[in-house]
């Protein structure tokens, strides 16, 4: 415990799942912590829990409440980039809506969000930025997933491309990549499915460790990821998949 003291830090998509799992382990650490979200019902159970929480209503695709909001922060230590959606579908499949709003919230925001980070964290030499891809991106692929495979992707290069232009400013950035994980999205999605049991094992089968991810155990790798004990890691994609990707 307290491996993040008193750092602030900024995580999105925080109102569930990853994002929420990631919030409060960083809270359990010491950490001063701000979670963003759209999701305002979310928001105020996670707030009206976990008081120490400063929890605010982002819509992070927005450029000007991005910049407000950072504009608003003492300092700014960590960033965490949670925020995201999935659109089934393939090539044929994914209509000009889909890839906008996949395109939108799965790497405009990284990109709103980072360059904000960025001009908080050079004039103090330092900080760390984690961003939330995906093995479905440009470490492979998975049927029906052409809009979210390919934002995924991009936030990989993103990732990297921060981490080469902003070392010298003691600036890390660093991507985690999970496969199935059981979020609340992922159960919804499976008990949308027309046989949502036989869909949940054949989900749990795709990593040969059998079984899917939880959130907690992502937010255990952004918790190693905000503090100084991974501070010789930048541009780093880290697969945690159950061996998926095997």
């Amino acid at each position: 415990m307290g491996r993040l003291e008193n750092k602030v830090c900024v995580v999105t998509g925080a109102a569930s799942g990853i994002g929420r799992e990631t919030a409060l382990a960083y809270l359990r650490e010491g950490a001063r912590v701000h979670a963003l979200d759209r999701d305002e019902r979310g928001l105020a159970e996670l707030a009206a829990r976990h008081p120490g929480l400063r929890v605010a209503r982002i819509d992070v695709t927005d450029a000007a409440a991005v910049e407000a909001f950072h504009a608003g922060l003492e300092r700014l230590d960590v960033q965490v980039n949670c925020a995201g959606m999935v659109a089934v579908g393939n090539l044929q499949a994914c209509t000009a809506e889909d890839w906008q709003r996949s395109l939108d919230l799965n790497a405009t925001s990284v990109f709103l969000m980072m360059r904000a980070a960025v001009g908080r964290m050079v004039p103090k030499k330092g900080g760390s930025i984690i961003n939330v891809a995906s093995v479905i991106s440009s470490i492979g692929a998975a049927p029906d997933r052409f809009a979210y495979g390919a934002t995924k992707a991009a936030v990989i290069g993103m990732t990297k491309s921060v981490a080469r232009d902003y070392a010298s400013a003691n600036i890390r950035c660093n991507v985690i990549c999970p496969s199935a994980v059981e979020t609340p999205s992922m159960t919804a999605r499976i008990e949308a499915m027309p046989d949502s049991a036989a869909a949940r094992r054949d989900f749990a089968a795709r990593q040969p460790l059998g079984r899917m991810g939880t959130p907690a155990e992502i937010a255990e790798l952004a918790v190693y990821l905000a503090s100084d004990l991974s501070g010789f890691m930048t541009g780093s994609q880290l697969v945690i998949d159950g061996g998926a990707k095997l």
